[in-house]
């Protein structure tokens, strides 16, 4: 059984920000589920027995090899896509999350092929669909929680 297909998947994303304000983004690879070769922030499922903010916490440190130095809950979301012609349906809670950019290191390079730091105003392109749309529907949110952290 399938998360997100068999039955409802629960997830997390993280969108991990520095000291100055960039936003760290990830390029998926061909090893991913979908939407191969686009730009992401972290993400991942929950785990039994973990609560939001434990898998947040649990996924950037096995993504970017990190700490959290602080975490902001911005929302939940519903979820429908359709991938390779079956539906999904997915219950994402979006973080973002203060991290030192010293310590960040690719630690799924199975799912990854390169990181980079970006200004808000200039992320890379294509985007993953989902970040896309978190990104358009939460950027004042997001600015917020990234302005409250650097200054």
């Amino acid at each position: 059984m399938q998360p997100g297909f068999d039955y409802i998947g629960v997830n997390v994303v993280f969108i991990c920000h520095d000291d100055e304000g960039n936003i760290l983004m990830h390029l998926r690879s061909e090893a991913c589920r979908d939407e191969h070769n686009t730009w992401d922030y972290g993400g991942g499922k929950v785990e039994f027995g973990e609560t939001l903010e434990e898998a947040a916490r649990r996924e950037i440190r096995e993504e970017y090899g990190c700490e959290v130095r602080h975490l902001t809950y911005l929302n939940t979301d519903t979820i429908f896509r359709e991938h390779e012609g079956r539906k999904s349906h997915w219950v994402v809670s979006v973080f973002v999350a203060h991290v030192d950019p010293r310590e960040i290191r690719i630690g799924s390079p199975e799912d990854m092929i390169e990181l980079g730091w970006y200004q808000p105003s200039r992320l890379p392109e294509p985007l993953h669909s989902g970040a896309a749309r978190w990104f358009r529907d939460c950027r004042s949110e997001i600015d917020a929680a990234i302005t409250k952290h650097i200054e």
